[in-house]
């Protein structure tokens, strides 16, 4: 009696890739944002004060030393 052909079922990746790309997309956004509030000192946002006391403002929240 011939053997019945079996296929192999197909490998799916556990992890999709554009699932992938948006987690790298928002750890690379919330990175930026915690070196903005926590480490800038005002270098970056000199566009003008309200941009700077948010960012000192976030620093006090957050207990990071700024002063």
């Amino acid at each position: 009696m011939p053997k019945a052909h079996t296929t192999k079922p197909l490998a799916l990746p556990a992890v999709s890739p554009r699932l992938l790309a948006t987690a790298a997309g928002f750890t690379g956004i919330m990175l930026l944002l915690a070196y903005l509030v926590a480490f800038d000192q005002g270098a970056i946002s000199q566009s003008g004060m309200y941009l700077h006391e948010l960012m000192h403002d976030g620093r006090h929240l957050l207990g990071v030393p700024c002063h």
